[in-house]
């Protein structure tokens, strides 16, 4: 199970809400037109990371080291800010004008300048990346200004296509969170689709009738009810804003709730589009809002869910602060292949909570059920409170018993077979920890 990496914010209050945060091990496409304001946005992620004390590295291919540094003004000084020149043996092509940068004069120089001496070859500017990271401690923030900078000093896009390839891997393994700047009119779709693979976030930023417009195209492991919605905003002195509300008032996400419903069962979406008579794109997009299901749809969705249709529709309302919810909130379960029929229960949380560190669930096994297996499909720990009954689990070959009061805890190892051995039904408490 992939570790689960920490939260950062991009330095825009509004885009951390659009997209769900950033985090550790992103590497993000920002596809630009021209005027579209991404340097805006790397200069609110700049300024927010050095706020953190973070190392940020920004390695200009289309962009002189003056250039930068005008660009960022005092944050340019600050300690932990480093310039990674690719321009000046570059596109500079070595010139006299942009080398008297480097004359200090004799006076202490407030600028980290390291200069790449062949930049024209991708394995120089990997070994100068890599090279200044290992000099470096906690999680960097790189700015790559720019991919199409590297296309037209490496010559084509095969050689941009390699090197993104490989780099970006090994910056997600790195920990580090990387922008990556595009010109999007300057590339082949069939780049932009190889690069869109790997990257964990892309950006698209465009400019129609005079409108700046941003749409988010991909968010790997986020649930953005935003993504493929395009979002007008401005830039005024420097400063985002979305014509939107700031705190983004409620809008009924009935994919969203459909989507929990199904995540909190264990479904996936093909297991779901069977049960449901309907195909996995289908299901795709209605979790996407991209499509809105039919009635009679809704109703197969349900009855797939072994929910009511109102489960899709009450308590629209956010339950933000509410800390007491009714016990019919719940949803029913989707027990492992195999359980269904000898026990049942429902997750007690209501279907608008999800992601949530601890699932509790309440469940029901009748005098003399036998389980063979455990009745989830779950790798992280879980633990029960025996409220009612005795139990008798194989675990690992070996029998244990448990009675009311008893508490079990599973931290590996999954019990081979259940067995209500008393004459009440058991209650059984069960919480799953997100592993």
């Amino acid at each position: 199970m992939d570790q689960i990496k920490k939260r950062v914010s991009s330095g825009v209050d509004q885009l951390d809400k659009l997209l769900g945060n950033l985090f550790i091990g992103d590497n993000v496409l920002w596809y630009e037109d021209a005027g579209s304001f991404s340097s805006a946005f790397c200069l609110h992620f700049i300024r927010q990371s050095l706020a953190e004390k973070k190392p940020v590295i920004y390695v200009s291919f289309d962009r002189s080291p003056k250039n930068v540094v005008t660009f960022l003004g005092s944050l340019a000084e600050n300690q932990n800010f480093t310039i990674l020149d690719c321009f000046t043996n570059g596109k500079g092509d070595n010139s006299e004008v942009f080398n008297k940068f480097y004359e200090k004069d004799g006076a202490q120089w407030p600028y980290q300048v390291v200069k790449v001496n062949a930049p024209d070859h991708p394995t120089q500017v990997s070994e100068a990346i890599y090279g200044l990271h290992s000099t470096l401690s906690g999680d960097t923030r790189f700015i790559l200004d720019s991919l199409t900078g590297m296309q037209d000093l490496w010559g084509g896009e095969e050689q941009v296509t390699k090197f993104y390839a490989r780099t970006c891997p090994r910056l997600y393994e790195l920990d580090t969170i990387a922008y990556w700047i595009v010109e999007k009119s300057a590339h082949s779709n069939r780049l932009k689709a190889n690069i869109n693979k790997i990257a964990q976030v892309v950006i698209d930023l465009s400019v129609k009738n005079d409108k700046s417009l941003f749409k988010i195209l991909k968010a790997e492991k986020r649930t953005s009810p935003f993504i493929n919605k395009a979002q007008a905003f401005t830039c005024e002195q420097g400063e985002i804003n979305f014509d939107i509300s700031r705190d983004f008032p409620d809008r009924f996400d009935l994919g969203g709730r459909i989507r929990a419903v199904r995540q909190q069962q264990g479904l996936s979406q093909k297991e779901l589009a069977k049960r449901a008579s309907m195909t996995p794109s289908s299901i795709s997009q209605i979790e996407k809002n991209l499509i809105s299901p039919s009635i009679p749809a809704l109703f197969r969705l349900a009855e797939g869910l072994a929910v009511s249709i109102t489960t899709f529709f009450e308590g629209a309302s956010p339950q933000q602060g509410n800390c007491v919810f009714s016990g019919n909130d719940g949803v029913g379960v989707a027990f492992a292949k195999g359980i269904k029929g000898t026990i049942t229960g429902q997750r007690l949380l209501p279907p608008d909570i999800g992601d949530t560190v601890a699932d509790p669930y309440l469940l029901r096994i009748e005098p003399g059920r036998k389980l063979t297996g455990h009745f989830f499909n779950h790798k992280g720990e879980e633990a029960g409170y025996l409220l009612q009954g005795s139990l008798a689990l194989l675990v690992d070959g070996q029998s244990r018993e448990a009675h009311a009061g008893d508490l079990i805890y599973l931290r590996k190892d999954m019990p081979e077979q259940w067995e209500n051995i008393g004459e009440t039904t058991v209650e059984l408490l069960w919480i799953k920890l997100r592993g």
